[in-house]
């Protein structure tokens, strides 16, 4: 039976690129107000976010939450404070209260680029693409040079099965974030989407040489490899994708895939057995099953003489 590398291959998740230090955006905090009551009441919510901002610091994120909360009651015009707090909700997996902080944040602050960058993110992530390419425009338009709302934007036109514009916007991204190795990553993913297996090899290659711990970005150099026959550099790129993360099954059942080609059925059982373990662990079923079944074929061939 003939094993097809890419029938089992899973895509890669979409992740999205929130600013990583939480500051001061560049809003001014010291405009004139009409009164020293309103004058107490901003310098009370600065304190507060400043004291959100310190318990980021320390990894209190529920404390941070508490505080940006009441320096967005104490004064519902601090975008920084409804920034902040949106930031604090998607560190914890609260989509829609992370969107609805950034939708106030635009609200109180017009001209607030990352809020609109960081509100795609979220709609993004909930599958509103339209309404998240609406508000990545803005952020565009308000900062053409903030790199992860190119990269969101990119995200947003892979989903829509646009290679060209997705390609076009990650490498805008890479331009204003040379750091960041999710967009060649993801410019890899497109390329191979197109059947370009040189051009997406590249484009890991990227990826991996500013991330050297990227598994994901290994598994699919490996898928290419595998796809070109070379089974002993696909072997390769699949043991550092394991190296990158033990607990990453698609490495283990690419690996286990190479070793059914190379006929060596023992490292076979061994990688495919743990693939399914973790599948299983992770709650994945369906991958569960299908290393299962290709595990059972290994062992089958490895009980036959040879």
């Amino acid at each position: 039976m003939g094993l097809s590398f890419f029938k089992y291959r899973i895509a890669g998740l979409v992740s999205l690129m929130l600013l990583v230090s939480i500051s001061f955006p560049s809003v001014s905090l010291s405009a004139p107000l009409p009164s020293k009551l309103a004058q107490s009441n901003v310098k009370t919510a600065v304190d507060w976010l400043n004291q959100g901002l310190q318990a980021i610091q320390a990894g209190k994120v529920q404390d941070a939450i508490a505080a940006f909360k009441q320096a967005t009651q104490l004064d519902p015009a601090l975008a920084p404070a409804h920034y902040n707090l949106g930031l604090a909700f998607r560190q914890t997996g609260q989509l829609q209260p992370s969107a609805d902080a950034f939708y106030r944040a635009t609200q109180a602050d017009p001209k607030f680029a990352p809020a609109f960058a960081n509100l795609g993110g979220a709609l993004l992530e909930g599958n509103n693409l339209q309404l998240a390419n609406d508000y990545l425009r803005r952020a565009l338009e308000l900062d053409p040079k903030l790199g992860f709302a190119h990269y969101n934007l990119g995200l947003v036109r892979e989903q829509q099965r646009d290679c060209q514009g997705a390609i076009a916007s990650f490498k805008k991204a890479i331009e204003y974030s040379k750091n960041a190795p999710e967009p060649p990553y993801h410019i890899g993913m497109c390329y191979l989407q197109q059947g370009k297996l040189d051009q997406a090899r590249d484009a890991f290659n990227q990826a991996v040489k500013i991330n050297p711990k990227y598994p994901e970005a290994y598994y699919n150099l490996g898928s290419i490899w595998f796809q070109q026959r070379k089974l002993q550099e696909a072997l390769e790129a699949f043991r550092k994708s394991a190296e990158a993360n033990s607990n990453y099954p698609n490495a283990y059942y690419g690996a286990g895939l190479v070793f059914m080609q190379l006929r060596q059925y023992g490292d076979a059982v061994q990688v495919l057995q743990f693939a399914r373990d973790l599948y299983s662990a992770q709650r994945n079923p369906q991958w569960a099953k299908n290393a299962e079944q290709l595990l059972q074929q290994a062992q089958n061939l490895n009980y036959q003489p040879r």
